[in-house]
């Protein structure tokens, strides 16, 4: 059978009567050292002593002289001691020093429009930490988070849990576009004409055929027709320059060469995009430079 040592019979407190103690051998002057009376001393040196099953000090006409078994335990007492103010103290953050795998997940918006700036930041400042940057499964984030699979997700808020923590990083727009040969459309149209041609939409990992514009097409009375689902804006934006169809592309990822605007008589919803992760990330140090670090990157 396994003993069960009595843990639950000893505290700090009395670890620091018995170095004390140990180092001063005198009862009142352990009392002031603490801040406490010399009676609570000598409570606390009863409950060691029952605890220990030893005598520990004996008493003299100067104070106290420690028992062989209580010597025996003064590097133990001070090593217990020290060890639980080190846990107890402020991390120091260094980045320079720090050595590990950050990884983030978001879609190919952020990755272009965040990561190359990130990674200069990152280089310079702390060339330790390496960058996993993995596509959006939105369907996985909470699991990705809680599990640290993926440390940070940058998106739109539309595919984050509400229950998890999240800091907005900067407000997108978004830009309809046609291919620069297409003849069906025009510099300036209305939602009611677009709303006829075909459209695309990125969905990240679902390849559903609603995108973040379908309810506002409906709202307008003008349900529109998608026919492809694609799971970057680097497909989207490929595909639309090499067919009949538009799309909404986030505006930072325009102009393009091959795709022509077109200025709508009303203006279509944007969105903000943010960084979510786990509330067990909260206070981690590296965590939370990459957050300040980000906000930094987009506040340019």
């Amino acid at each position: 059978m396994i003993q069960v040592k009595p843990l639950n019979r000893i505290d700090i407190r009395q670890l620091q009567v018995l170095r004390a103690l140990l180092q001063e051998r005198n009862l009142s002057r352990v009392a002031d050292q603490l801040g406490v009376t010399q009676q609570a001393v000598s409570d606390q040196l009863r409950k060691l002593r029952d605890t220990l099953d030893d005598r520990l000090f004996v008493r003299t006409s100067n104070g106290v002289i420690p028992t062989p078994f209580a010597e025996s335990l003064q590097l133990k007492v001070e090593h217990i001691i020290e060890s639980i103010e080190a846990l107890l103290e402020p991390e120091t953050f260094e980045p320079k020093t720090v050595t590990r795998t950050f990884t983030l997940s978001s879609t190919d918006l952020e990755q272009k429009v965040i990561l190359p700036q990130l990674l200069r930041i990152i280089r310079l400042e702390a060339p330790g930490v390496k960058l996993s940057v993995r596509k959006l499964e939105i369907d996985q984030i909470t699991n990705a988070l809680l599990t640290g699979e993926v440390d940070l997700v940058i998106s739109n808020p539309s595919f984050v849990p509400s229950n998890l923590p999240t800091l907005n990083l900067y407000p997108e727009s978004y830009t309809c576009v046609a291919s620069k040969n297409n003849a069906m459309v025009s510099k300036k149209m209305a939602i009611s004409d677009i709303a006829k041609i075909p459209q695309l939409v990125v969905s990240p990992s679902r390849g559903d055929f609603v995108g973040a514009a379908n309810d506002w097409f409906e709202q307008q009375g003008h349900p529109r027709n998608v026919v492809l689902s694609v799971p970057t804006f680097t497909a989207a934006k490929a595909c639309i320059a090499e067919s009949d169809l538009c799309g909404f592309i986030p505006s930072r990822l325009l102009p393009d060469n091959d795709l022509k605007v077109i200025e709508l008589d009303r203006t279509i919803p944007g969105f903000d995009v943010i960084a979510a992760w786990h509330q067990r990330s909260n206070q981690d140090q590296l965590h939370k430079w990459i957050r300040n670090k980000l906000v930094s990157v987009c506040s340019r």
